[in-house]
């Protein structure tokens, strides 16, 4: 459960039989773009690099990402890249130049900045390793705006709600589906297709989402792969 998540361990609200791969071929056959894979802490390489195996240029890679290892991940078979923490140091100052060194060396359309966030006060910060570290870059469309110089695409979770289904935070989608320029996706709190729906309505079909705890898939009874499946394509 996302916000659990720290050193010690987190709340599990579900463990999977299947692998990696498993998932990843599904999500391939469906030709579901744009998923990623989080490496939430140490030892669990051998997992994402089995995903990216099992579907070359179709999901995304994040967890630990640097200047260091992104070419690596990209040749493993990720299509982008997505970072965080490597962005800023341990202060939670953010480092613009190290973002503009990663666009230079492998170009800003494979990367995926995350801002995913907390909310503090009347706004939200962005969190850092694995969101226990509140940084000091807020989420407004001006950063967005600052940052989509240097990426293709920005991921944002809702780090308060996460993994709870208990619904997505509203105030933050309306936020986020003012953003006219590259893709964004939104992840946080979705119960089922309903919330899949405010999030379409809210942004005026601006953003993507993500639905995790509360798919069968990843034992939740909120909705169904079938179902999700189906709305995404109707709703092209």
């Amino acid at each position: 459960m996302g916000g659990t998540l720290d050193d010690e361990g987190a709340v599990e609200n579900f463990v999977s039989e299947k692998s990696p791969a498993w998932y990843a071929e599904k999500f391939a056959g469906d030709a579901l773009e744009g998923g990623h894979v989080i490496q939430l802490g140490p030892g669990n390489t051998g997992a994402a690099r089995e995903a990216l195996a099992a579907w070359p240029g179709g999901l995304q890679i994040g967890g630990g990402i640097s200047g260091e290892n992104a070419e690596g991940w990209l040749e493993a078979g990720a299509s982008e890249v997505i970072v965080t923490s490597w962005l800023f140091d341990e202060q939670g100052y953010f480092l613009k130049y190290r973002l503009e060194e990663l666009a230079k060396r492998i170009g800003k359309e494979r990367i995926v900045v995350d801002l995913s966030c907390r909310r503090v006060g009347e706004g939200w910060m962005v969190a850092m390793n694995r969101w226990q570290t509140i940084t000091g870059m807020s989420v407004t469309l001006e950063v967005i705006e600052e940052l989509a110089e240097l990426c293709g695409e920005f991921l944002i979770h809702a780090a308060d709600v996460e993994g709870k289904c208990g619904g997505v935070d509203e105030a933050l989608v309306s936020l986020l589906g003012e953003w006219r320029g590259c893709p964004i996706t939104y992840a946080g709190g979705v119960r089922g297709l309903g919330d899949m729906g405010l999030i379409n309505a809210a942004s005026g079909g601006r953003l993507d989402a993500t639905v995790g705890s509360a798919l069968d898939l990843f034992g939740g009874s909120g909705v169904t792969y079938q179902e999700l499946l189906e709305w995404n394509q109707g709703d092209e």
